[in-house]
């Protein structure tokens, strides 16, 4: 595959991996995306890639890579680290390939997670529970490689991994082009950057003229660091919670695709935050029907930031990639409040109370106004002082109350300190 470059692949590779995966992964749908059209003033679709079989595109290059692989290669198995949706997409190719494989998972990963790859891989996959984090899990997977001559399978810095996941683009084009028009704007989510590589390849070639848009969490922007730097580099430290996107370094060869791609291609990278790609993954549930985890919301979440769709054409066709839905309905409650945080709605304090009868109900009367609900209360009452201190989460009922919350505890007799978002604290209460 060294049609785009040395060790990169072109769009000729795109188009042998699309024939190889028809039978195996068939083509996602495109839908018009009526909310964010409203909400944005754009002709808004979104690419269900979370609708494969395995509920993400990761299988697209995974079973690339195996087809590639050489009888001798086929025999001696493969084998991959992964805490999500690599392994699931490895696991399937494995199962449609007739090739064996052993995936080594964290013991973090939940067993919804470890139980999907079993069932995905059946009789071909061996699941081993390795160390307490990805890092552990990578490590035992190199040293069965190196013992058993298995073949490892990346999640996004190989050729065959970049031109599997390129066929997401190639089949947003030829859906277009079925319903007569052709996308102003393709939004992407971005992680190790395989998936962008790939579609920005087909893009830069088939449709030079777009834009492109590289969405990628505010808690690891590793793309961003990459391009800034002329290389890629490793994050001192990243947010975790988008995991699915959530990556210290972009590959050496999606970089590179990346980079090459720009020089024909109008292409942006923006980081999006956290709390926004919540609010996002609740109006696609509650609005759309859509279950996205947070690296699937991603890219629909960068058309939510007035700069992003700024930058657009006004009122184009802009084609969303939604790039997984493997979320686990326990995250809820935590999505929810990161939600409600970044719209401004909820806030903690730190309040002293006088130790005195009558204290509580005072802020009651006197500080919340009619629509603030306390949704968090933990006192500690100590008798040797004057002052007891209460962390205090507050929910209001509309951005604005704010202002009056604020100058009713400033001219209350208690002592306030409002947590601030990147406050340490604040991050225990999340947790």
């Amino acid at each position: 595959m060294s049609s785009g470059g040395v060790g990169l692949p072109g769009v000729d590779d795109v188009e042998r991996a699309a024939v190889l995966l028809g039978p195996v992964v068939p083509p996602t749908p495109l839908q018009r995306a009526d909310r964010l059209s409203e909400l944005t003033g754009l002709d808004v679709w979104f690419k269900r890639e979370d609708l494969t079989p395995v509920r993400s595109y990761k299988a697209r290059g995974a079973y690339t890579v195996l087809a590639g692989l050489s009888e001798d290669e086929r025999a001696r198995g493969v084998t991959c680290a992964s805490a999500g949706n690599h392994a699931q997409g490895v696991a399937f190719a494995c199962a449609r390939a007739g090739v064996r494989a052993t995936i080594f998972l964290p013991r973090t990963t939940p067993r919804q997670k470890r139980d999907r790859v079993a069932a995905l891989g059946g009789a071909m996959v061996d699941v081993v529970i390795a160390g307490e984090a990805y890092d552990d899990a990578a490590v035992a997977c190199k040293e069965f490689a190196a013992a058993s001559g298995a073949t490892v399978i990346p999640a996004f810095d190989h050729p065959g991994v970049i031109a599997g996941q390129g066929t997401v683009a190639a089949e947003i084009l030829a859906q277009a082009d079925d319903l007569g028009w052709a996308p102003d704007a393709v939004v992407l989510p971005v992680g190790g950057a395989g998936l962008v590589a790939g579609c920005v390849t087909v893009l830069a070639e088939r449709l030079p003229g777009a834009a492109g848009v590289a969405a990628e969490p505010e808690g690891a922007a590793s793309l961003a660091a990459a391009l800034e730097a002329g290389g890629p580099v490793e994050l001192a430290s990243v947010d975790p919670f988008v995991d699915g996107a959530s990556v210290r370094r972009v590959g050496d060869l999606t970089y590179a695709a990346v980079a090459g791609a720009r020089e024909h291609l109008d292409l942006s990278v923006v980081a999006v935050p956290e709390g926004l790609i919540c609010v996002e993954m609740l109006d696609l549930y509650q609005t759309d029907g859509i279950i996205a985890e947070p690296a699937g919301a991603l890219a629909a979440a960068a058309l939510r930031q007035p700069d992003v769709v700024a930058s657009l054409p006004a009122g184009g066709r802009v084609v969303v990639v939604v790039s997984g839905g493997n979320n686990d309905v326990s995250r809820y409650a935590d999505i929810v409040e990161r939600a409600l945080v970044h719209e401004g709605l909820k806030h903690y304090f730190l309040i002293e109370f006088p130790q005195e009868p009558g204290a509580l109900r005072r802020f009651l009367d006197e500080v919340l106004g009619p629509d603030d609900d306390i949704t968090l209360f933990e006192y500690t009452k100590r008798n040797n002082r004057e002052f007891g201190p209460a962390l205090v989460g507050l929910e209001i009922a509309r951005r604005d109350d704010l202002a009056g919350l604020l100058e009713r505890m400033e001219t209350s007799r208690l002592r306030v300190e409002k947590v601030p978002p990147d406050s340490p604290l604040f991050g225990f209460v999340l947790d």
